[in-house]
């Protein structure tokens, strides 16, 4: 238990059996009646943000929220393996906790993995990968110098949109937040 006196950003806060991070707060205090904390809460799990008010001096439950480097092994069904580079302990992430960042997730890649009394909660990915380019129609004479894109597909089954120039076989950057194309390798 900790006091909404305490409150910082990132802590992690059991509301109503959910889960909620602090993403921004600020006490108030008016010249008139009590002092209140002013919070904007996101949902850990579905990413709902929300606006919430407490009274000064309130108790609110905190979550003990555990990130540690994970390396993914491999896809076993719907779940993704990941092991505990300390331990080495494996653990399955289920394909709805990792969501769109299976996009970017190579076998032995790095990352971090969030979760709470042992029950994954999200992963979080570098902020960019390099990722090989295995199909993409080739870019017409020409079309170099007008900076168009077109659609390529990575070798993790993603697509993105690159420069005209980019050919099959090529090592791309991307950025695993937006799926943009940065550069090559």
């Amino acid at each position: 238990m900790a006091s909404t006196n305490d409150l910082k950003n990132g802590l992690v806060l059991n509301l109503d059996g959910e889960l909620w991070a602090v993403v921004e707060f600020q006490h108030v205090k008016p010249g008139k009646g009590g002092a209140f904390v002013r919070t904007t809460l996101k949902n850990v799990l579905s990413g709902k943000v929300v606006d919430k008010t407490f009274n000064a001096g309130t108790k609110v439950e905190t979550a003990t929220v555990d990130k540690r480097t994970m390396q993914y092994l491999y896809q076993d069904g719907d779940d993704f393996i990941f092991m505990d580079l300390s331990t080495f302990d494996q653990i399955p992430v289920p394909s709805g906790t990792v969501g769109e960042a299976a996009n970017y997730l190579l076998p032995e890649a790095e990352a971090t993995v969030a979760t709470h009394e042992g029950v994954p909660l999200y992963i979080e990915l570098p902020t960019s990968v390099f990722l090989e380019v295995t199909y993409t129609e080739p870019g017409l004479q020409g079309d170099r110098s007008t900076g168009g894109t077109k659609p390529a597909t990575v070798e993790t089954g993603a697509t993105v949109n690159v420069p005209l120039f980019i050919t099959t076989g090529e090592k791309i950057k991307v950025d695993t937040r937006d799926g943009r194309y940065l550069g090559r390798s």
